[in-house]
């Protein structure tokens, strides 16, 4: 009976989320800025110790630890600008506005259609 119980109640709820899933090439920028991030953090620890230690390695690694704060600099950087550039392809609906002049195209049919009705009464 206690086995019944438990298979009856739901393994998994899943609960209404606050935010909407990030598109795909955002959050592989995403990911991959952090990795880079971590790893260069652990190359600056790394270096550090070295450096309290004295050890031939401080050297070489505090100059690999310099070039990869350059290169996470960038990668942080890619997420923005791959975000921005999704927003651009997909995020916007392009509709004129209420405020939008109709274009010349209209301007003239609307002309033409006023005038035609005139020119026939006369």
């Amino acid at each position: 009976m206690e086995h019944e119980a438990r298979s009856a109640r739901q393994l998994w709820v899943e609960d209404k989320r606050g935010r909407r899933r990030m598109p795909d090439p955002v959050r592989n920028a995403a990911v991959r800025a952090v990795m880079i991030t971590s790893v260069t953090l652990i190359q600056a620890v790394v270096a550090f110790f070295c450096t309290v230690a004295g050890a031939w390695l401080a050297f070489p690694v505090t100059v690999t630890a310099v070039a990869s704060t350059v290169v996470a600099t960038w990668s942080v950087l890619d997420v923005w600008i791959t975000r921005q550039v999704w927003r651009q392809r997909n995020g916007v609906v392009s509709e004129p506005s209420s405020t939008a002049r109709p274009s010349i195209r209209d301007r003239r049919d609307e002309g033409r259609a006023e005038t035609a009705p005139l020119s026939e009464a006369a």
